[in-house]
């Protein structure tokens, strides 16, 4: 049982203390973050060492001994075994769960260091899952970067759709002009002035052939090449890449599910041992006594399990960290590759608007001045800001 804060003598216990009173009445203390315990009073003035709470071996104990030294033994053998729960408590009091992945509470524990700084990367803002505006169901942070590249996929294809009207508009544009070029109007026109009117006509033709040369490098150094970057099997990757850190996430879930369960039969364990060592100060018999040791040995491999379920919790969650970092880092990749690309070949759109009408270059150079701006770490920038579900990363638990 675990008393208030402060002590009977009013003396206040240092932050990260707690204390407890055993079966037999005596006070104990302790430290939830060193796991340290100690049957003295702790301190946060310099001073010895506390005196560490001795643990009593599982020996079997002498059956003849007055009845008071004997529960004495079994209660000191109890605290023992009762030490690991409390630690594990104050452990897990340190942590919060969110979807079975373990982050350390706001102000707990030693402060975490970006793995990028400065860059607004991937790796580090996307560890926490992020709810639906209805609050009904949670997005895994991974699901954004994905749902990222989608849109970018889309975007991509909606740019060639862009172009490709463009392309047609240009083709009208130069089929309209080539047959005003064949116009009979004014042909009588006699002299120098029919001579420049000839001309006129003809310069239309001359125009119309600039507008296809223009139509058809659209569609081969832009429309096309917006079209075909990243095929199919793009998709394909994406679910690759989705399905490899879902089954990640699945397996952390049954782990965290394994250790729920694992704590729960040590507390019942625990509470199993509690109860027939207060029968055995009631009454001493031998079936007492074997139940008191099949208890103990009981709580005992509980204990272990939890142990080994804890340990395999945190090889699946350090795992499933490492594909994280990797993963969303190629992603980021992709996505800088895929701004790079489209800028390059939209510049080569201006490119060739420049070349096809110098008269009319105003309207293509804020387009020139803004390609020219463009920067792939501050989109992502901008995004993370907007969309990032979360920078702190998750730590192993503690046992």
């Amino acid at each position: 049982q675990m008393s208030d804060w402060r002590e009977t003598d009013g003396r206040p216990l240092p932050p990260g203390w707690k204390s407890y009173t055993s079966p037999e009445g005596l006070r104990y203390y302790v430290n939830c973050s060193s796991k340290e315990t100690t049957w003295r009073h702790p301190s946060s003035s310099a001073e010895a060492p506390q005196r560490p709470l001795a643990r009593q071996s599982s020996s079997p104990y002498g059956k003849t001994g007055p009845l008071y030294s004997q529960t004495q033994s079994l209660a000191h053998s109890f605290v023992s075994s009762s030490i690991l729960v409390i630690i594990t408590l104050c452990s897990f009091s340190f942590l919060l769960q969110i979807n079975c992945v373990t982050f350390p509470l706001p102000g707990e524990g030693p402060e975490q260091q970006l793995l990028k700084p400065d860059e607004w990367s991937y790796c580090d803002y996307f560890w926490t899952d992020k709810k639906d505006p209805q609050g009904t169901t949670s997005l895994p942070g991974f699901e954004v970067l994905l749902q990222k590249q989608l849109k970018g996929k889309q975007m991509q294809k909606e740019m060639s759709e862009f172009i490709h009207e463009r392309i047609k508009i240009e083709e009208e544009y130069a089929k309209n002009l080539s047959k005003l070029s064949l116009s009979p109007l004014a042909a009588q026109e006699e002299g120098t002035l029919g001579e420049a009117w000839t001309q006129l006509k003809k310069s239309l033709h001359d125009e119309a052939e600039v507008h296809l040369k223009f139509s058809n490098k659209l569609h081969s150094e832009v429309e096309k090449p917006l079209l075909t970057f990243r095929g199919d099997n793009f998709k394909k990757d994406l679910k690759k890449y989705d399905h490899h850190i879902a089954d990640l996430r699945k397996q952390l879930a049954s782990r965290y599910a394994s250790v729920e369960k694992a704590r729960k039969a040590l507390a019942d364990r625990q509470k199993d041992l509690e109860v027939k060592t207060q029968q055995l100060e009631i009454k001493l018999s031998n079936k007492t006594e074997e139940d008191i040791k099949k208890a103990r040995r009981k709580s005992t491999q509980a204990g272990d399990d939890l142990m080994r379920c804890v340990d395999l919790y945190n090889q699946t969650q350090s795992k499933w960290f490492e594909e994280m970092v990797t993963t969303s880092m190629e992603l980021e990749k992709l996505e800088v590759e895929r701004i790079e690309w489209i800028q390059q070949h939209l510049r080569q759109y201006t490119t060739l608007r420049h070349e096809t009408d110098m008269f009319n270059q105003s309207t293509v150079e804020p387009v020139d001045q803004l390609l020219q701006n463009v920067d792939p770490a501050k989109d992502r920038e901008l995004w993370v800001k907007e969309n990032n579900t979360g920078e702190v990363r998750p730590v192993d638990m503690d046992i």
